[in-house]
């Protein structure tokens, strides 16, 4: 399988850096190059990448509102891009559909890494965006009522609880003693019942609830 990937970045010459190590990847093609946010939107409409390398500043329109607007109209996966670390900009990334958050000066096989992890439907915050920032900023930004979430099994919770912390996959599989198979089925459920895109959603909606609500939560 061929994963289409399209670039959204204002300076060309990082554009061009962007593309020749996507192009590395026999697995990956680029399908298109956006210097504005406005026309990555546009792009993605006519290109229907499966990955959206989005950097966020960006003349006309920035990467964040060109992330909501892509995520809101088509299957495409959005991977931030940027030299800015934590603060508010992770917040809004998620927040605006984002599966995934990297700096810049991520190695080129980190990022083609991401690329895949993202396609395949599993979401990826960098090394330095934690479990405790993302905790912090959706305290600090939501309101104090937390939303009552749809009924889910107490196997489902454990797994959101899990998957709330960070662990991979195989690491839930691990902890709970089950099969990587199973955590699938059980994350696709989750997925299903809480109407979220991807793991990003999940571990909001599960520090909205007040499911996860500390750091360290036993």
């Amino acid at each position: 399988m061929t994963i289409r990937v399209l670039i959204a970045e204002d300076q060309a010459l990082v554009r061009a850096g962007l593309k020749g190590i996507v192009g590395t990847a026999p697995d990956l093609v680029v399908v298109g190059e956006a210097g504005t946010g406005s026309e990555a939107v546009e792009l993605a409409a006519r290109t229907q990448p499966d990955v959206v390398l989005m950097d966020i500043r960006m003349p006309s329109m920035d990467g964040l509102e060109a992330t909501r607007l892509i995520t809101r109209s088509s299957a495409a996966r959005v991977l931030i891009l940027t030299t800015f670390d934590l603060d508010d900009y992770v917040y809004a990334a998620l927040r605006g559909g984002a599966s995934g958050f990297l700096l810049k000066d991520t190695p080129p096989v980190d990022l083609l890494a991401a690329i895949r992890i993202i396609a395949a439907g599993d979401a990826l915050l960098g090394p330095t965006i934690t479990r405790r920032l993302i905790e912090e900023v959706l305290h600090r930004r939501e309101p104090t009522r937390a939303p009552t979430l749809p009924p889910i099994t107490e196997r489902e919770r454990e797994v959101l609880l899990l998957v709330a912390d960070g662990l991979s996959n195989a690491e839930i599989a691990q902890s709970l003693y089950i099969e990587i198979g199973t955590v699938k089925t059980h994350i696709a459920h989750l997925l299903t019942k809480l109407n979220a895109r991807d793991r990003i959603q999940l571990v909001i909606l599960a520090f909205r609830a007040g499911i996860a609500g500390a750091v360290g939560h036993g």
